[in-house]
């Protein structure tokens, strides 16, 4: 039946003002779950991957194992698991498997010793293995992978094998354990299989626990997938970019399928926040009056209602006013959510700007997202700009942990406009 997702579109302000020139439009769409849809619990089809090299002695591995506990008491019977372990071997303690007896794969769990150096692309090649041993319509596969080190040498081979995942729709959840992984493979990985990456501080290992179980909850909370947005703009409108905004801030990728429109990949929608995007609309000069400059369809699947391809879409309506007062009004939850993605942008182009050797406009962007980070309370995540910045200019370049730390926490900005 139709009616499984319910659109709302949102601008950032709600008069616009009838100039004579381009003016930029920010149009929030938020796609939720509805009715008896956002109820149902999808079975899982989960795999652990998890690296238990040398380095993850101590408090690193005991939480790991805990962790890797958790996320089993947390599956019943319905759901499908398997766990593998790599450093520079691999190894399944736990093939693919209905969870019918947890204590049995705890045990197994509980068993994992360090040692060995890290060959990443083992542990996926083999976790892809056990998933594919459980793939069907009716279940969400997802992937956890977990690494505390670096890989060499076979970082094409866990980019190729990251796409091959996102071909057979199981996303990857990267995840960096303390300073000493290559966030640009894990975030590659993480994309290339329409997954998410995330880091998890050397001196918080207890987080690991917290991790898992949220995103095994987030992979029950599953209920429509493969959702497509398609933009039909009015002629002259352009769209300057697009942001998912929630559950994580990430800038998407969009096609052109014609002059006047434009398709964006969405995934996944889980029932608690589904997916909103900001888009970044340049509209050309409007008289007075109220205008339809876009119109936005979302395309999606529900695999325990047996639906494909159902479409829901939506008006973008603009209303423009000579009346300078009129236009002065905004809207405070959009212009939030537009300070939150300004924030992650200007952090982003600073490492960018580090990465390529220029130091001031790295430190003008870092302090200028110090700037944006205050005025949203993330006093933390603020002084993290500033040291940074401050250590560029005194000579001794980024630091892993803050360069780590900015990057992944200002995705999460959002994520506190629905706690």
């Amino acid at each position: 039946m139709p009616g499984e997702v319910q659109l709302t579109v949102q601008t950032n302000k709600t008069t616009f003002p009838a100039t004579g020139g381009q003016q930029l439009v920010y149009v929030l769409i938020e796609a939720m779950p509805t009715g008896a849809v956002a109820n149902v619990q999808m079975p899982l089809n989960f795999g652990l991957v998890l690296d238990h090299s040398g380095s993850m002695s101590g408090a690193k591995l005991a939480n790991l194992k805990e962790a890797a506990k958790l996320a089993v008491d947390r599956m019943g019977p319905q759901d499908l698991v398997s766990i593998v372990i790599f450093d520079d071997k691999v190894k399944v303690i736990g093939p693919n498997q209905p969870v019918t007896n947890a204590a049995d794969l705890k045990r197994q769990i509980e068993r994992i010793r360090d040692g060995g150096g890290t060959e990443m692309s083992r542990g996926m090649r083999k976790g892809l293995e056990e998933l594919r041993k459980g793939l069907g319509p009716g279940r969400v596969s997802r992937m956890l992978l977990l690494t505390d080190g670096e890989t060499f040498g076979d970082e094409d081979v866990c980019r190729r094998l990251a796409a091959e995942a996102g071909g057979e729709a199981i996303p990857i959840t990267a995840l960096g354990l303390g300073e000493d992984w290559n966030e640009d493979l894990l975030d590659c990985i993480a994309q290339a299989s329409g997954g998410t990456s995330d880091f998890i501080p050397e001196d918080r290992p207890d987080i690991i626990l917290n991790t898992f179980e949220r995103h095994v909850l987030a992979a029950q909370a599953t209920v429509v997938q493969n959702a497509e947005m398609l933009l039909r703009l009015v002629p002259g409108v352009m769209p300057r970019a697009v942001w998912r905004v929630t559950p994580l801030i990430a800038k998407l990728g969009h096609r052109a399928l014609s002059d006047r429109d434009v398709q964006v990949t969405l995934g996944n929608m889980d029932r608690e926040q589904g997916q909103s995007v900001l888009i970044e609309m340049l509209v050309p000069p409007r008289q007075p009056g109220t205008y339809r400059i876009a119109q936005a369809e979302v395309s999606y699947d529900v695999a325990t209602t047996g639906l494909v391809g159902e479409k829901v879409k939506t008006d973008i309506i603009l209303s423009f006013t000579a009346d300078p007062a009129q236009a002065m009004q905004t809207n405070p939850y959009v212009l939030n959510i537009v300070e939150k993605v300004t924030a992650h942008k200007l952090q982003t182009r600073a490492l960018d700007e580090a990465a390529v050797g220029n130091i001031a406009g790295a430190t003008q962007k870092l302090r200028a997202a110090a700037t944006r980070l205050l005025g949203l309370g993330e006093e933390e995540l603020a002084q993290t700009a500033l040291e940074e910045a401050q250590r560029m200019e005194r000579g001794e370049g980024l630091s892993a942990r803050g360069t780590k730390k900015l990057r992944y926490e200002t995705r999460k900005l959002t994520q506190k406009l629905v706690d």
